[in-house]
């Protein structure tokens, strides 16, 4: 009796070693990816570069789980970011530089991989030639486009005093256009055409490439600038390193492949690739190659217009724009 148990024990205890064998040799679970969401939008192609990074799955080599959540406003991807529902935005920067005049530290500016001068500008109904036309009519524009209309104004001699501006929504500028509810309006691609089209016989009077921000820093007027989270940077600055590397390889890749860039995103924009693919070409983007000079340029631009929308009663302090730019992560590829 003593010998067969004996027996029973030696092949319970080679089949338990065998077991233990196999879960060591078995690979451990993989850890989760960090998730880092993007806060954006799929309907300005400025977008393209970190969209890219994400359909091409340039996060994921990157170690990282990151995914679109589709919000419109500027103001309120800015606010998703300091509620920590996203990591990174791509954004307007006049929207960024009202919430550093606020005192909102819940951000760090790091990137702009996105330009487009000349894609904003100011249509007038016909009968109207230039801003000098417009003195006393109405004149339609939002915050943005606003500054471009500013420049154009100052160009012709005139200011804002003289003309009736109305702070419209974007989306209903061409409506209004149409109407004869407004004179000219100033608004960004592809609403830009929405006017031309609710005006035929109108006139473009200019675009931000006409402006003194462009002669002096060769950029829009209120370009997009990346923001990412204190939060990561300070307690997981691998992580935002990782997050810059795919962000910039998305604007190389861009750069290098547009025609497969806009077969990657088309469906995301909803527009036929070839649609897509010409409005790439419309953009200027911006990736590894030289990226701290240009944000010396951005930094300068950025500064300029928090002096502009300060004089304009658009905030009420100008703030101190490089105490919120951060680039210690990003590394030199």
């Amino acid at each position: 009796m003593m010998r067969k148990s004996t027996r029973i024990f030696g092949w319970a205890a080679a089949i338990g070693a065998i077991f233990a064998l196999q879960n060591a040799l078995r690979p451990a679970a993989a850890e989760p990816m960090p998730k880092l969401d993007f806060a954006g939008s799929v309907t300005w192609l400025g977008q393209v570069p970190i969209l890219v990074a994400i359909e091409k799955g340039f996060f994921k080599d990157e170690g990282l789980d990151v995914n679109v959540k589709v919000i419109l406003s500027s103001s309120d991807r800015i606010r998703a970011v300091t509620a920590g529902s996203v990591a990174f935005s791509n954004l307007g920067r006049s929207t960024v530089i009202s919430e550093m005049s606020r005192g909102n530290n819940s951000f760090f500016y790091f990137a702009n991989v996105d330009d487009s001068p000349g894609s904003e500008g100011c249509w007038a109904r016909a009968g109207f030639q230039s801003f000098l036309d417009l003195k006393g009519k109405k004149v339609a524009a939002n915050t943005s486009a606003e500054v471009t209309m500013d420049g154009l104004l100052q160009n012709a001699g005139m200011s804002v005093r003289d003309v009736q501006f109305i702070n419209l929504s974007p989306n209903e500028m061409a409506l209004a256009l149409g109407r004869g509810d407004v004179d000219a309006a100033c608004v960004w691609q592809p609403l830009l055409d929405n006017l031309k089209k609710a005006a035929p016989d109108g006139k473009l009077l200019g675009t931000d490439a006409d402006t003194e921000t462009y002669k002096r820093f060769g950029t829009m007027s209120s370009p997009d600038i990346l923001i990412i989270s204190r939060k990561v940077v300070e307690e997981h600055p691998d992580q935002a390193r990782r997050l810059a590397v795919a962000i910039m390889r998305g604007a190389d890749y861009v750069n290098q492949n547009p025609e497969a860039a806009a077969v990657a995103v088309a469906p995301l924009f909803r527009q036929p690739t070839d649609v897509v693919l010409a409005g790439i070409k419309n953009f200027k983007y911006y990736g590894s190659k030289g990226w701290r000079e240009h944000m010396k340029r951005h930094t300068e631009q950025m500064q300029f217009l928090a002096s502009w929308l300060h004089r304009n009663k658009k905030i009420e302090s100008a703030p101190d724009v490089k105490q919120w730019e951060n680039t210690s992560f990003v590394p030199d590829l």
